[in-house]
């Protein structure tokens, strides 16, 4: 209202102006035209809503800080080492080259056992390609072994077999024959609440690859399968992790009468870079 009344003021006194001085030039009235323009101009302009700017300055703030600390948190790239239970679906017991086919009387081949191991997680993205930030994916490469078994057997089962067949006894041997496996995964892992110090992670699906020791009676070794598991692990103290996981393996039918499905549960400790 004070502003509207500063025009009408201003133009009461332009007009007084020109008709007190007719000499006035059209420079002057040009100039007086202008001013009064302006005038108008700003008083038509909305008012500034403070509590408007106020909040989009706080939001900035926020904006820039995330933006600070995702610039020095470093990518989810870990090395890692894990170790704890394992267990397979099916046992070995009675395969030739584990025990004999069962013909010494002892067995050998459980289902029950351990396992150690170790892989590399690496960093593909920190924000699900763009659909949520805070979720990050990762490819992980991880290899690890498993023993389930171990007992005195004949130095070679084969021979033995073969003696029992043709000459009716049972030829006496030496030395240790170990069932274990070893098996090599590759697999996106989906690892959530990016920034924090616990993180929980999953593996929808990935891909195994199982080598059986001792052969099976096929003297097949090589048995491929899909790989699963959960888990989460802890930020300890700068970069050094630790965390538990459970995994799954699971394969189709049999490699010649061997089963190698089975799961593991343990802990593993990691470094990120």
């Amino acid at each position: 209202m004070l502003k509207k009344t500063k025009i009408v003021a201003a133009t009461a006194l332009a007009v007084t102006g020109l008709a007190a001085a007719p000499q006035a030039s059209a420079d002057q009235i040009s100039d007086l035209n202008a001013r009064i323009y302006r005038l108008e101009q700003q008083t038509a302009a909305p008012a500034v809503n403070v509590q408007e700017v106020t909040n989009l300055n706080a939001r900035m703030a926020v904006i820039e800080e995330q933006e600070a600390i995702r610039a020095t948190q470093k990518s989810g790239n870990m090395v890692f080492f894990r170790g704890g239970y394992a267990r397979n679906s099916v046992n070995r017991f009675g395969d030739i080259l584990t025990d004999t086919a069962g013909i010494s009387g002892q067995k050998n081949g459980g289902k029950d056992g351990w396992y150690v191991g170790a892989g590399f997680d690496f960093s593909l993205s920190n924000d699900l390609f763009g659909l949520h930030d805070g979720t990050e994916i990762l490819a992980e490469l991880m290899f690890e072994y498993k023993e389930f078994d171990r007992a005195e057997m004949a130095a070679s089962a084969l021979p033995t077999v073969l003696n029992s067949t043709v000459a009716g006894t049972l030829t006496a041997g030496s030395g240790a024959v170990t069932v274990s496996q070893f098996t090599l995964t590759a697999a996106p892992k989906i690892k959530f609440m990016k920034g924090s110090r616990f993180r929980p992670w999953i593996i929808p699906m990935g891909f195994a690859l199982h080598v059986i020791s001792p052969p099976s009676d096929g003297v097949t070794v090589l048995d491929p399968g899909m790989h699963f598991g959960l888990g989460a692990d802890f930020r300890v103290w700068k970069d050094i992790y630790i965390g538990a996981d459970a995994r799954y393996n699971l394969t189709f039918g049999d490699l010649d009468g061997v089963d190698t499905e089975g799961f593991t549960a343990g802990g593993y400790v990691g470094i990120g870079f």
